[in-house]
């Protein structure tokens, strides 16, 4: 592994950082201590919300951790045609017994406060998701001794994390679940980003930082893919979001191994940004309507979703999961990275790799 990572993780599993809820500190602490790199989430909680969270899983492990950020948005969204699905989802607000969220709850994520206590209070790593911070923010936390992960979906956006001077580069394909990390929100484009393997090559010959994959990933075998394919390590998501140490609703656990729901899709029906979910009704029925108006839409199902948690719907839920949740393994944290370790020196011996007698590298 590069040395942006060598000394942050002894294997090369990154635990994705799920917003939402899937991520929390038990889960983080686990990953760490097995010797891999736990992730908490930042993402539409508050910055004390945040800090809490850093406060607990310190106090759970001494291990390395990251925590990731969502970038601030810009005012891009047609307020009419967030006014349409509002009335679209009349219907759902009515079922639910529970009002539409507020679309006007702000853009920025609390970036500024998560920032200066991100700062005054450092982590090992931060990664950030909707968008490159400026070279300046790249350089502060540089200052503080903090290292910084860039989510990437295309050569392009590669290059502009690289100009920022972030240290490492998150290569999500479109396999992944929950939000693709698109720099730009562009309709024209959904449906339309690369495969894991195509990008690493893409972005590897695009730019000169160590790579992590995600997309995907559930077995050892695909982190020794992606690291064939130039990747120092993997990031995986829903392969974790099963784990006991989860956050993630039993509900949503569950969906990952039920027959009911056959397949995923990316939609904008939850949040007005393209991610990756189990297709259940809501998906369905809203999914081609669903406007482009993030974090706009996400404001307004808010309600919906957690009253449908709450009474036990999965049909009305975002049941965020990668195209590989089928494959997904109810074990602890712990357990899943040795096991995943093991796979991954299993499949990098069978090709031949540094601890094969036959290896040349």
């Amino acid at each position: 592994m590069s040395r942006a990572l060598t000394d942050l993780c002894d294997v090369p599993i990154v635990q994705a950082p799920m917003a939402g809820g899937g991520s929390c500190p038990p889960l983080a602490a686990a990953v760490s201590d097995a010797g891999g790199l736990g992730f908490l989430a930042a993402g539409y909680k508050t910055a004390d919300g945040m800090y809490q969270e850093i406060t607990q899983l310190r106090a759970l492990t001494s291990r390395p951790f990251g925590v990731n950020l969502f970038l601030p948005q810009p005012e891009l969204a047609d307020p009419a045609t967030i006014e349409v699905y509002r009335h679209q989802l009349a219907g759902e607000a009515a079922w639910y017994e529970t009002p539409l969220g507020d679309s006007d709850l702000g853009q920025d994520d609390n970036w500024d406060a998560k920032l200066a206590i991100l700062l005054d209070d450092p982590v090992p790593l931060v990664s950030f998701t909707f968008g490159c911070p400026t070279a300046e923010v790249v350089d502060s936390f540089h200052r503080v001794g903090t290292r910084t992960v860039v989510t990437v979906t295309t050569p392009e956006e590669a290059r502009a994390a690289e100009e920022a001077g972030a240290d490492a580069l998150c290569v999500q394909g479109i396999e992944a679940g929950g939000h693709q990390g698109t720099h730009r929100d562009d309709p024209e484009r959904d449906g339309a980003g690369f495969g894991l393997l195509t990008l690493l090559t893409l972005v590897r010959e695009a730019v000169h930082l160590p790579m992590i994959a995600a997309g995907g990933i559930m077995r050892g075998e695909q982190i020794a893919a992606a690291v064939a394919a130039g990747a120092q390590a993997a990031q995986l998501g829903t392969a974790f979001l099963v784990c006991p140490e989860s956050g993630a609703p039993l509900l949503h656990k569950q969906a990952l191994g039920n027959p009911l729901f056959t397949r995923t899709e990316l939609t904008r029906a939850f949040s007005g940004r393209p991610a990756r979910g189990l297709v259940n009704r809501f998906l369905r029925e809203h999914g081609p309507y669903a406007p482009a108006a993030y974090p706009q839409v996400h404001h307004v199902t808010s309600p919906l979703r957690k009253a449908a948690a709450r009474t036990g719907d999965a049909q009305g839920m975002a049941l965020w999961a990668g195209q590989g949740h089928r494959l997904a393994r109810e074990m602890p944290a712990a357990q899943l990275v040795e096991v995943l370790a093991a796979e991954t020196a299993a499949a990098v011996l069978a090709l031949g790799g540094p601890s094969s007698p036959g290896g040349t590298r």
